[in-house]
């Protein structure tokens, strides 16, 4: 199934790419909702975290390792920032491709639904 991430992996769409590895791509979030708002994505196409398999346990390792990663090169390690992971229609998910949202460059409030 494609999926605009599948399409910006093969570079059929235009993204702003911060990281990227055999496994593993991230870019900036087109609607970011923080000053820094990233997508950190696999390139093996998961639908959603329940469509994951213990075989995929450490590519989603890699995505969290990518953000850390990330996170340090754009200077919010340390002041903090968020990863977030939807789940289906309910819990937010837009993009049915596995994604994890690095959110940071600010104080981030909890609000939860």
């Amino acid at each position: 199934m494609d999926t605009i991430f599948s399409k910006i992996i093969k570079r059929e769409i235009p993204a702003d790419i911060v990281y990227e590895t055999d496994e593993i791509l991230a870019f900036k979030d087109i609607d970011p909702k923080a000053p820094v708002h990233i997508l950190v994505i696999p390139k093996k196409p998961i639908p959603t975290i329940n469509d994951a398999t213990a075989e995929d346990a450490e590519l989603i390792g890699k995505v969290i390792l990518a953000a850390k990663d990330i996170a340090k090169s754009l200077g919010i390690a340390e002041s903090g920032y968020r990863l977030i992971m939807n789940c289906n229609k309910d819990g937010g998910q837009t993009v049915f491709h596995l994604h994890c949202h690095l959110v940071g460059g600010r104080q981030l409030a909890w609000t939860p639904g």
